[in-house]
């Protein structure tokens, strides 16, 4: 494997660093700026909304530009928004570097990948395309968890200072390392388009808002809840980040391996289990160990959704799936700013900090029902996942690496 694919694999730590490390440190930033936790949980739906609109139009100009240079520039947008958090003198400030950072992180990965699988030969783009996302999996268990600490003990500006210095890292090991190459030819954006049309694509997008939503309504407010109702200390959030990481990276690996095999029964096994545990966690947030499996099982059953669904919106619009798997990595992050948005609601209504657990529960039933509705109307027209796809059979031979697409 080239070192190029270190750099991106640096590049997507850093951006899967940055858009976790927040859950952690919502306490601390609201106490800097004088404003309470739900408000400054709009640092998450700000961040998340700026993916849902940065991914399809970052993706869009980048068809017009190189695509080493693209990469450059989505690194600079990256280094630019940290270092605007990091020195933001108001809550309004830090907000606008949370939406500037967030411009990089859809474009960044559909892009990566793209670049990543011309890098080696055809038999090892699978696992090209792996090795750059292993970058946003290793952040989930060590990044955030190491940010969040760096955070309490020195400082939450530290953290995202040092987050910047790694987007710097990035940015220098693309300019080094990735081969300039061409920029892409015979792009129509009007195909890309068309899979819209295709009313599975679109069912499977709103599974995937619903589904992570239900995650995101959970972990966003989990420092308080864990240190104002399971009695953890502010110190073993750290470690609680790293159970909640693990539990994303075997979700993941589970839902990778069997999205080929039984798709939909997959989707409907991991979002029945994931309402289930949500709707348990407003029970076992009120204990230490019942609070640390939970969390665990939220990781695990929320990430065992990600590859199925990124599946589901490739298969379905495998004839032009550029934009689309681009929409859907939005997708993702629009269910977390819904989520972050009606879990804070709950909290400033007086419902308490487990609240938003029954939010995630209802945000993932309603995924499940989607599922189930596309699943009977797949039965009923007679179609066949990956061979419908607005009104044209998907190319034969045609195979997506899933757990490697899949996040974000």
């Amino acid at each position: 494997m080239p070192l190029a694919l270190l750099a991106l694999a640096i590049g997507a730590f850093g951006i899967g660093t940055t858009e976790f490390v927040i859950m952690g440190l919502l306490p601390e930033v609201a106490a800097g700026y004088g404003v309470s936790i739900p408000t400054a949980g709009f640092l998450v739906t700000g961040y998340a909304l700026g993916v849902v609109l940065g991914a399809p139009l970052m993706t869009v100009l980048g068809t017009r530009i190189p695509r080493k240079r693209m990469l450059m520039l989505l690194m600079g947008f990256f280094i630019a928004g940290n270092l605007l958090s990091a020195l933001a003198p108001a809550f309004g400030v830090m907000l606008t570097g949370r939406v500037l950072a967030s411009l990089a992180h859809g474009a960044f990965f559909g892009i990566g990948a793209v670049v990543a699988a011309e890098l080696v030969a055809p038999e090892k783009k699978a696992g090209a395309i792996a090795m750059m996302f292993t970058g946003l999996t290793v952040a989930n268990v060590v990044g955030v968890p190491l940010g969040t600490l760096v955070g309490q003990t020195l400082g939450w500006r530290v953290t995202f200072l040092l987050v910047a210095a790694l987007g710097v890292l990035g940015l220098l090991g693309i300019a080094r390392l990735v081969p300039d190459l061409p920029r892409p030819e015979g792009v129509r954006i009007r195909h890309e388009l068309a899979a819209f049309r295709n009313v599975q694509v679109l069912l499977a997008m709103a599974m995937t808002v619903l589904g992570f939503g239900g995650v995101f309504a959970a972990i966003t407010y989990i420092t308080p809840m864990m240190t104002n109702v399971a009695g953890f200390a502010d110190t073993s959030v750290t470690w609680l980040l790293v159970l909640l990481g693990l539990g994303m990276v075997a979700g993941n690996l589970v839902g990778g391996r069997f999205a080929d095999r039984a798709l939909m029964p997959m989707l409907y096994g991991s979002l029945g289990a994931l309402t289930l545990a949500l709707a348990l966690f407003t029970v076992t947030a009120h204990t230490k160990a019942g609070a640390a499996v939970t969390l665990f099982l939220i990781g695990a059953l929320g990430f065992a959704t990600v590859p199925p669904l990124q599946k589901r919106v490739l298969d379905q619009a495998a004839g032009a799936p550029t934009l689309a798997s681009a929409v859907n990595i939005g997708a993702f992050n629009l269910g977390n700013a819904l989520a972050a948005w009606l879990g804070g609601l709950v909290i400033a209504a007086g419902l308490g900090w487990t609240a938003p657990n029954w939010v995630g529960a209802a945000l993932a039933a309603s995924a499940l029902a989607l599922a189930v509705l596309s699943g009977a109307l797949e039965r009923r027209t007679g179609h066949r996942t990956g061979r419908f796809v607005a009104g044209a059979p998907a190319p034969a031979g045609r195979t997506v690496p899933v757990a490697a697409a899949a996040r974000h």
